[in-house]
């Protein structure tokens, strides 16, 4: 149990341990009420609403109509259109061949579609994800994939038992200004991370500040024809994705010409696919430039290995001919990796998902969203994919084109396999220049400069976590910026419960002290500390009235506190009355058995109690010290 308190002669506090105040339970009683709950929690689960609650798609598979699946197979394709040139730029930005681009693009909308819980994610390789495992994930052997795989399937399993365990809360616990600052900072080192493909520069290096020296040191070594096709690539891009957010004027008009309403369509078409028009188009001017034998003048993608992945598991270890790296190898290198990046994934899959379920009335299952994402890295795996995650921006395709339900995953990842498996041998002409600017185009929409205005208005103390995450982000990387802001904003959390403000009231003789919010173990010394500090300050000697009123609970911690604030106290010949206490704060008390601890009502019932101890004699006998809870005017 706690720990009492007893002046030795000389005035030292000894420490004892009483014994434990439990009611003492007939074992047979137990271990009845133990079967019965046993039995209660197996009827939970093996339920019908828990099977549809873990696999979502049995809600809505009896329901599935002709018009779902038109809608869906409409917005499936639409994405497809998008990832494919997607998923090849992001693979370089992954330090992969951009095959693994599309091995990561497929699986993941098979899974999503039977577990996840939102109609408008799809998952597959994104910007951030890709960053991320080439920061972490970078094999020794050029054009290796080993130890991108090798933490897709460890990604995988951390967010399968996270989703188990329901820690899907934890993403609650990071604020939003750390994810925007995140998001932005990532955006920008993305971006800038292009511009060498942009210039047509080699061995340039990854981190933000050396990467932006390096590209300004060898701008002079620039190659006009990358960068005329990658300024002309971008351009376009920005005016084909405005065709896509077009207002008619009469939307909603039911006299619209059939041939008008297919018109907007076609255009409409043309903004989603912009990625897919211009990456063909670049490739096409590469073949062209290449049929006339005209070399050497744009850097292109290059040979790629053809055909559809094997299903095999990752392999742990990998050789490049004279030295083999085991397990222990790629496991010590990747390192913090296993925990970011599956960190990462799901704060950007359930960041997206609330957006999306807020803006088309529904709700996710954050812990299902995680199980869902984590059973589709660990199957991705088998298929050579590094981690994958919910995209933003093809998400956003996939809800403008009307989707339905998660069923459209299924065509965008048929899509992506008709596409490995005939037409890998034409990416070999897509120039760095038309990825690079795709890339770009996709991330600058991430940065959100307008936060800062909103933060300055709404909430300054929140610029202190958003402008740290940024700096650090640029400035270590952002994969251990996304730590320091989520430590930062943890301790902003934490500090109010280490530090709670004690508001002070005095009377003649006697000080009345508030805590505003709970107490529990991070502010116990602090608290008894305070207290005792303000009770003898100024050379003056009061005792203490502890207005409980603000106080729903107290730890083993605060109890120690209170017992030491007592016994301090009770030397100086002083009092300690606690008032407005709780019920579930009294039970903790006379658990504890604290000796000497009076509980009053209300303030002038304890100020009245005081004044009457002040008239009795300051002798006391030994018997008195250890006297246990005395309760004023309380049940």
């Amino acid at each position: 149990m706690f720990a009492t308190h007893s002046p030795d002669p000389d005035g030292a506090i000894n420490m004892e341990q009483p014994k434990l105040g439990f009611v003492d339970e007939d074992p047979d009683m137990v271990n009845i009420q133990l079967s019965a709950k046993i039995k209660e929690c197996g009827a939970g689960i093996c339920t019908l609403n828990t099977l549809k609650k873990k696999v979502p798609s049995l809600k809505w598979i009896p329901k599935y109509s002709v018009r779902d699946l038109q809608c869906d197979l409409i917005a499936g394709l639409t994405v497809g259109l998008t990832v494919i040139p997607q998923g090849l730029a992001y693979a370089k930005l992954a330090g992969l061949p951009p095959q693994y681009g599309l091995y990561s693009s497929f699986m993941g909308c098979f899974i999503y579609c039977l577990l996840g819980t939102s109609k408008d994610i799809t998952l597959g390789p994104t910007a951030i994800m890709s960053l991320m495992t080439g920061a972490f994930a970078t094999s020794p052997i050029k054009n290796d994939g080993t130890y991108a795989v090798v933490l897709s399937l460890m990604c995988g399993l951390v967010q399968f038992v996270m989703g188990i365990l329901n820690l899907g809360i934890l993403v609650n616990f990071i604020s939003y200004p750390v994810i925007n600052s995140f998001t932005s900072a990532a955006a920008i080192t993305i971006a800038f991370g292009q511009v060498k493909s942009l210039l047509g520069l080699h061995n340039i290096p990854r981190s933000f500040g050396p990467m932006v020296y390096a590209t300004f040191k060898n701008i002079g070594k620039t190659n006009p024809w990358d960068l005329l096709l990658g300024i002309c690539c971008l351009v376009l891009l920005f005016l084909l994705k405005k065709l896509r957010t077009l207002k008619w004027g009469d939307e909603g008009e039911e006299d619209i010409p059939r041939t008008q309403t297919v018109a907007r369509k076609f255009i409409w078409l043309i903004g989603t696919g912009a990625n897919a028009i211009i990456v063909i188009s670049a490739a096409g001017i590469a073949a062209s430039l290449l049929s006339q034998n005209i070399t050497g003048k744009l850097t292109i993608t290059g040979h790629l290995k053809e055909g559809l992945p094997p299903f095999k598991p990752p392999s742990f270890s990998v050789s490049n001919g004279t030295h083999t790296y085991s397990a222990s190898d790629i496991f010590s290198s990747i390192g913090a990796g296993f925990g970011i990046v599956p960190l990462i994934g799901l704060v950007e899959t359930i960041a997206i998902g609330k957006a999306f379920a807020r803006q088309n009335n529904y709700r996710i299952d954050p812990s299902q969203e995680l199980v869902a994402i984590g059973v589709a890295n660990i199957i991705s795996s088998f298929v050579s994919s590094y981690p994958v995650t919910g995209s933003f921006s093809r998400t956003a395709v996939n809800s403008q084109s009307g989707v339905r339900t998660p069923a459209n995953g299924i065509f965008t990842g048929a899509l992506i396999l008709l596409a490995l498996d005939l037409l890998t041998p034409l990416f070999y002409y897509i120039p760095n220049a038309a990825l690079a600017a795709v890339i770009i185009s996709a991330v600058l929409q991430m940065v959100d400069y307008k936060i800062v205005l909103i933060l300055w208005r709404a909430n300054k103390l929140d610029l202190v976590p958003y402008t740290i995450t940024f700096v650090a982000s640029l400035a270590i990387g952002i994969e251990y910026g996304i730590l320091v802001g989520i430590g930062i904003s943890v301790l902003m959390l934490l500090y109010p419960t280490a530090r709670p403000t004690l508001k002070s009231l005095s009377r003649p003789g006697i000080l009345v002290v508030r805590p505003d919010q709970g107490l529990l173990f991070p502010a116990a010394e602090y608290f008894h500390e305070t207290v005792l500090e303000k009770a003898i300050s100024g050379g003056r000697q009061r005792s203490v009235i502890l207005d409980f009123q603000h106080i729903s609970g107290i730890d083993y911690s605060t109890v120690m506190g209170l017992m030491q604030l007592l016994a301090e106290m009770k030397r100086r010949g002083l009092g300690v009355i606690l008032v407005h206490v709780s019920p579930p704060v009294m039970y903790s008390l006379q658990k504890a058995e604290l000796p000497g601890l009076v509980i009053s009502s209300t303030v002038e019932e304890a100020c009245e109690e005081l004044h009457v101890q002040e008239d009795r004699s300051l002798d006391v006998d030994d018997d008195d010290e250890n006297q246990p809870l005395i309760s004023k005017g309380t049940k």
